[in-house]
């Protein structure tokens, strides 16, 4: 004897997939710039970047790929696919803006690289 089968079907599962496929998002590739060789970490922080607050960094580098806020630390991220370019802002007295203290570069597989070289890359 066959089995019968329900003739109406969820349309639960179908709306739900459909929701999240509308939540997946592309990213564009980063425009194409003018190569500008990376050069070995230096473990110095690039020059006039030290000191910098976070509107100054927009201002040069343009918009941040991350803003990450902590209690006592901001961490601004700028890259182009080529080099990353980690900002570490913190407030020098209690009341006033957080500034660039430290400064990170590395390509995007994770090699340090000089942070001056990256910098120079990244500005717009």
């Amino acid at each position: 004897m066959a089995q019968s089968f329900p003739r109406t079907i969820s349309l639960l599962p179908v709306a739900a997939a459909l929701a999240l496929s509308a939540c997946v998002t592309t990213q564009a590739p980063p425009p194409a710039a003018a190569v500008v060789p990376v050069k070995p970490a230096s473990g110095r922080a690039p020059p006039g970047l030290v000191g910098l607050d976070a509107k100054h960094l927009f201002d040069t580098y343009g918009a941040a790929r991350l803003d990450i806020r902590e209690r006592t630390v901001r961490k601004l991220q700028f890259g182009n696919g080529r080099c990353v370019l980690d900002a570490y802002l913190y407030a020098p007295a209690a009341g006033r803006e957080p500034v660039v203290t430290h400064v990170d570069a590395r390509t995007p597989e994770g090699i340090d690289v000089d942070a001056t070289a990256c910098a120079m890359q990244l500005r717009k």
